[in-house]
């Protein structure tokens, strides 16, 4: 569906890809637009998002368009320089574990949701996404400085570091698109689909 003028505040962002169709970062259609018009757009894929109309030549009256599409590939030098670990926040932590406590398996809104260590930074562990995963405070409290087996409790699921293209989707979760969310998907790693598994 095409936005219209006056919805362009509801316009989803843009997966933005590099030329080998690797997925880059989420692109507002602003930003989209100044890629089209410097000609750094190569490909495209989905559906057309937003249409806008430029004015009427002067010489037979035409008018431009362009349409703006939810995946677009890029090329130049607009791409970030390529990470191979997602930066790590509780937004996406949380997102990476559904929102689920990983020791009492209870869901909870981002609110009641803390950052534990598997192995305490006291202990040596490190402030890392294959190291921490989400609990609610009652859990975290009770682990403390301990490791999980210490207490009597026990991971749901183990740890991972996502990919570029399951971050994308953590970071803009309930607002991608079908198509953007098929392609995302189809490049998620080994871990993080079988992990959706066991935690079903």
């Amino acid at each position: 569906m095409l936005a219209t003028l006056d919805s362009y505040d509801r316009v989803p962002r843009i997966l933005r890809l590099n030329l080998s169709g690797q997925p880059v970062d989420w692109a507002t259609w602003q930003e989209a637009v100044c890629l089209y018009a410097r000609n750094l757009v190569v490909w495209k894929r989905g559906e057309s998002i937003l249409r806008l109309r430029g004015g009427r030549s002067r010489f037979d009256g035409s008018r431009t368009t362009m349409d703006v599409h939810s995946i677009i590939a890029c090329g130049g030098r607009i791409a970030r320089h390529g990470r191979s670990v997602p930066p790590l926040t509780n937004h996406a932590l949380f997102g990476r574990d559904r929102n689920l406590c990983l020791y009492c398996g209870g869901v909870f809104p981002d609110a009641l949701l803390t950052r534990d260590h598997v192995v305490p930074k006291s202990r040596g562990g490190t402030d890392a996404w294959d190291n921490v995963v989400a609990a609610c405070k009652r859990c975290n409290h009770r682990k403390g400085n301990r490791l999980a087996h210490e207490c009597g409790m026990e991971l749901l699921a183990l740890p991972y570091v996502p990919n570029i293209a399951e971050y994308l989707a953590l970071i803009n979760s309930g607002r991608i698109l079908g198509d953007q969310m098929d392609f995302l998907a189809s490049q998620f790693g080994r871990a993080s689909k079988e992990r959706e598994s066991l935690l079903m």
